[in-house]
C-alpha cells in the first residue's frame, strides 16, 4: 500500500509540472515586478504576450543583452501593442528596471519556471491574445554564444509574434531551447 501512495505522489507531482502544450490555455500565473507591483498573465488578455527566462549571468543570454538586440526587440514588440516578460526564476540579481524595456518578474517561488516548464536561459514562450500558448522552445536557430550569429539565425520568437498578428499558427511552434540551465530548488 505504501508503494501505490509513493507512486501516485510521484504521479501527481509530475503531471503538475507537465510541459504546457501549444494550442492550449497557457498556465495562468501571478507574479512580482522589479518594483514590487502584483502583475497576473490574465492582466494581459487581448494581448500577444511573449515570456523569455533570464539568467544575467548566462552567455547565451549575454549574446543578446550586450549588443542590445534583446531590449530591442522587448522594445519593438511593446511599441506593438504586447507584452514582454523578462522571468527570474533563479533568483539572480538583476540590473535596474530601466535596463529592461520589457517587465521582469520576479519568479522567487519557481512556481511560473515550473508551471511552463522553462528549462534554460533563454526559453521563450509566445502567447496569442485568445490566452492560448502559440510558441515555446529557443529564441531562435543560432545555439552559440556568439553576437554576431544573431542576424544570421531564423528568429522563432519574432516568427511566432507575427504569425499571431496575421491570425495564423507559427510555422515553427515548438524547438528545443538552448542555454543555460534554469535551476531549480529541490522540494
Amino acid at each position: 500500500m505504501r508503494i501505490l501512495t509513493s507512486l501516485l505522489a510521484a504521479l501527481v507531482a509530475v503531471a503538475s509540472y507537465a510541459a504546457p502544450e501549444v494550442g492550449q490555455p497557457a498556465p495562468a500565473f501571478t507574479g512580482k515586478t522589479l518594483d514590487g507591483k502584483t502583475v497576473s498573465l490574465s492582466d494581459f488578455k487581448g494581448k500577444t504576450v511573449v515570456l523569455e527566462w533570464y539568467n544575467p549571468g548566462c552567455p547565451y543570454v549575454k549574446k543578446y543583452y550586450q549588443p542590445g538586440k534583446m531590449q530591442a526587440w522587448q522594445k519593438e514588440h511593446i511599441e506593438n501593442g504586447g507584452v514582454w516578460l523578462v522571468i527570474n526564476t533563479g533568483g539572480h540579481k538583476l540590473e535596474n528596471a530601466t535596463y529592461y524595456p520589457g517587465t521582469v518578474i520576479q519568479d522567487a517561488d519557481q512556481s511560473i519556471g515550473r508551471a511552463y516548464d522553462a528549462k534554460t536561459t533563454p526559453h521563450c514562450f509566445v502567447i496569442s491574445p485568445d490566452g492560448k500558448l502559440a510558441y515555446k522552445g529557443a529564441i531562435d536557430s543560432g545555439k552559440t554564444t556568439k553576437s554576431d550569429e544573431i542576424e544570421k539565425s531564423t528568429n522563432y520568437v519574432h516568427a511566432a509574434i507575427k504569425a499571431v498578428k496575421d491570425g495564423k499558427a507559427p510555422e515553427v511552434s515548438s524547438s528545443k531551447p538552448y542555454g543555460c540551465g534554469v535551476k531549480y530548488n529541490k522540494n
